[in-house]
């Protein structure tokens, strides 16, 4: 037995609702592994999930992403040893913790090269993009995609990744500033949304077809304009709500829009078992 520190929250609120506190580390359980964190990742779902938008049971840990090195293995784990370092996106909220217990099979070895630090980073964020890319709409050469919060963590990889499947790929974010980023990123070019007019602009940056699929993350602020945006038949992926969560959408409005498709998809189903995890990672 052991001891770790950790952030527990004892009701939901603003940033000071988190209380660092020791807690008793046990040996891992069979199937479980101990890992030393040297590296947290910090994500939306994290603020979410702490100012109590995605609710769960009071007292809770905090955090999905995390880097480190295991310490200790419990019975029947297999393809893991003390001292391999690993990364962590959904072995359950409790990251925020300079170790911890976890299933075996929810963690990854990370490759050779890539610092804790970096895998921390952008581990969750890849593998959205990777969902989205590949699970949502696989995207193929010579379509036109819309990014929005083309800047973000997920949304430089997204574009990056879009535009080498060969996609046009149009990106928003929320200042001149910010646009810059995310042509560098690999958009071919970025609107920034707080303009009045910025829907206008990105459909003339599309052209008339429009986008085949629009990614959304900012929600209220951007929906009625994704779905503005999308072509006929094409498909609006909202997958976060950084301005507010989306209002509710009369299905009426998909078919005078175009014949929409909407969707509102997660990483964590499209990670359940080990091996696809594993197998998404690598990619």
């Amino acid at each position: 037995m052991t001891t770790a520190r950790t952030i527990r929250l004892t009701t939901f609120g603003a940033p000071e609702v988190m209380q660092l506190i020791d807690v008793d580390l046990p040996a891992p359980g069979p199937g479980q592994a101990q890992v030393r964190h040297t590296a947290i990742g910090f994500n939306f779902i994290d603020i979410y999930q702490r100012a109590g938008k995605y609710p769960r049971p009071l007292p809770m840990g905090l955090g999905h992403e995390a880097a480190g090195v295991v310490t200790a293995l419990g019975e029947g784990v297999q393809g893991l040893a003390v001292g391999d370092h690993v990364v962590t996106m959904n072995a359950g909220l409790g990251a925020y913790a300079d170790a911890r217990n976890v299933a075996a099979d929810k963690l990854v070895p990370t490759p050779a090269g890539i610092s804790d630090e970096a895998a921390a980073a952008t581990f969750f964020k890849a593998m959205t993009a990777q969902y989205l890319v590949q699970k949502t709409h696989a995207i193929q050469p010579g379509e036109a995609v819309l990014v929005h919060a083309a800047a973000g963590g997920v949304g430089q990889i997204l574009s990056a990744w879009a535009r080498a499947l060969g996609a046009t790929v149009v990106g928003t974010a929320g200042s001149p500033a910010k646009c810059a980023v995310a042509v560098q990123a690999g958009c071919h070019v970025a609107i920034d949304y707080t303009q009045p007019d910025w829907v206008a602009q990105v459909q003339a940056a599309l052209g008339p077809a429009k986008a085949r699929v629009v990614y959304d993350s900012v929600g209220a602020h951007t929906i009625d304009g994704s779905l503005d945006c999308a072509a006929p038949f094409g498909l609006v992926v909202v997958y976060g709500a950084a301005s507010g969560p989306a209002p509710a959408i009369d299905p009426e409005l998909l078919n005078k829009k175009g014949c929409l498709f909407l969707t509102r998809p997660s990483v964590f189903p499209h990670n359940a078992d080990v091996a696809t995890l594993r197998a998404n990672a690598a990619e």
